[in-house]
């Protein structure tokens, strides 16, 4: 039973990238998904969730529209569409499920997640 981000690697601004967050052992249509990352040097900060009921959306201010998550449940997989990358977008990105949409929302610990999934690292550069 995992979470596992995956779609990370070296790109130049302006770029876009695909991340995944796929789930095994365990169905994702379950839980609310969030997507954080984690610089170098900086705090873990939360960019975008995703409800399981209806759907619902959320997105840091910060992101300035850049971000698009979205879900697949047939897939068993969520995703998160990165546009526009610039390079202090540069970092580890990870995915956690919760059934507490308000806790991937408001923020918790790793090990307060049901599930937190190994990062996948994004590089943006020239």
């Amino acid at each position: 039973v995992q979470l596992q981000a995956s779609g990370g690697g070296l790109v130049r601004p302006g770029s876009s990238l695909r991340l995944s967050c796929s789930a095994s052992g365990f169905d994702l249509d379950g839980y609310a998904i969030g997507w954080f990352r984690q610089a170098p040097g900086k705090e873990r900060e939360g960019l975008a969730s995703i409800s399981t009921s209806d759907g619902s959306t959320y997105y840091a201010d910060f992101l300035k529209g850049r971000f698009t998550i979205s879900r697949d449940n047939a897939k068993n997989t969520v995703y998160l569409m990165m546009d526009n990358l610039k390079p202090e977008d540069t970092a580890v990105y990870h995915c956690a499920a919760d059934v507490s949409l308000r806790k991937i929302r408001l923020g918790a610990r790793v090990n307060e997640y049901d599930y937190y999934g190994q990062g996948t690292l994004v590089t943006v550069s020239s």
